[in-house]
């Protein structure tokens, strides 16, 4: 897990430095790498000719259409928003992920997790002061992946029954990489050989982290790891403040504060009713 989040943390800090280039082009690097570092290290070599076959392709496609706003709104707020500030939003997802397992699960919802889910909305909203002060456009798009991230969520739930994660996490890829395809005539910039190598890494560390993640959680107690994933957040406040200078003010550290709150206890919760489901990022 620990190993996963430094990943995490290092592929946000590379899409934010990476502001020179268009979102599309990174995202083709997102996708590209990201698929040779599945297909390469991740799939059984049993699979090598035959790892493209499902029977559930529709839902894959859902869990590609969703996965990708997500990530675009994800390169999106980074880019335009402090590190941390974009990391203690992304935060909510399992907020906006119980409200919608009640409509596409068909799960119930308790006291306990609905309170949860008003406290982590209220951080939201210091967070971002709609209607108190100029409000950023650009606050939208870290709640819009969190929408995007629930329902990914919702997805890979149904999916994972009778699906390997790799091809999930591939899948993604590909539809990562082929919708780059339609950005290039805004026009793509020839990196250097160290943005290359820079670019290279967002989809390398991206599906690394994926496989790290799934491990922790599969030779460990969910009880015991998930709670290293907030360490991003601590990541997030060093990076931002070391390359760009950025000092959390005090709403976004209350705010924080409350969706950490909010998202520690549906979580609790989940472990209570033996629900014990992780939401990966950015996949």
């Amino acid at each position: 897990m620990f190993l996963s989040i430094c990943a995490f943390s290092v592929m946000d800090l590379i899409v934010k430095w990476s502001e020179n280039y268009p979102v599309g082009q990174v995202l083709f690097f997102r996708g590209f790498c990201g698929m040779i570092t599945i297909f390469f290290f991740i799939i059984p070599r049993e699979r090598y000719f035959n790892f493209y076959k499902t029977n559930r392709i529709f839902l894959h496609f859902q869990r590609c259409v969703s996965g990708l706003i997500a990530i675009v709104a994800i390169f999106i707020g980074l880019r335009n928003l402090p590190l941390a500030t974009v990391v203690s939003i992304s935060f909510a997802a399992p907020i906006f992920a119980t409200i919608m397992s009640i409509f596409f699960l068909n799960e119930k919802v308790g006291l306990y997790r609905w309170l949860a889910v008003i406290v982590g909305f209220i951080g939201i909203l210091i967070i971002s002061e709609p209607g108190f002060s100029s409000l950023n456009i650009y606050y939208i798009y870290p709640i819009i992946f969190c929408l995007g991230l629930s329902y990914v969520a919702i997805t890979i739930r149904k999916l994972s029954s009778t699906e390997p994660v790799w091809l999930i996490g591939l899948y993604f890829s590909f539809s990562i990489m082929i919708v780059s395809f339609f950005t290039l005539p805004m026009g793509w910039i020839l990196p250097t050989l160290k943005d290359l190598f820079l670019l290279s890494m967002v989809g390398v560390l991206g599906g690394f982290a994926n496989l790290w993640l799934t491990q922790s959680y599969k030779f460990s107690e969910v009880s015991l790891v998930t709670p290293l994933k907030y360490l991003a957040l601590i990541f997030a406040i060093f990076f931002g403040y070391i390359f760009w200078n950025e000092v959390p003010s005090s709403k976004t550290l209350i705010g924080s504060a409350l969706i950490l709150l909010a998202s520690i206890t549906i979580f609790r919760r989940e472990i209570y009713h033996k629900k014990q489901v992780s939401i990966t990022r950015h996949d």
